[in-house]
């Protein structure tokens, strides 16, 4: 085999700075995403979590309603009990 006449390219051993603060700005706005998804899905959690408390809190009243007028059916618009039976309670 013989030798090579012309040594081989210099390989670069950095990217230019340019080309590195694109890449760091980049993964910076990715960092920055992804940190704001875990802040919207924390709080998606709180507020779920919020509702099925509200939702606990609506069966309570309805079995209050229920023991109270016999029935928790109402009108949530102006408060009218829907009874049944013809305005009789059980």
């Amino acid at each position: 085999m013989a030798k090579r006449k012309t040594p081989k390219a210099k390989k670069p051993s950095k990217i230019t700075n340019d080309e590195l603060n694109k890449v760091q700005s980049i993964i910076d706005n990715i960092n920055r995403a992804q940190l704001e998804i875990g802040s919207f899905e924390t709080k998606k959690h709180n507020l779920l979590h919020h509702v099925t408390i509200m939702q606990q809190n609506l069966r309570d009243m309805q079995l209050g309603l229920e023991k109270s007028y016999g029935t928790a059916d109402i009108n949530i618009e102006d408060g009218t009990i829907n009874y049944e039976n013809n305005g009789e309670t059980n």
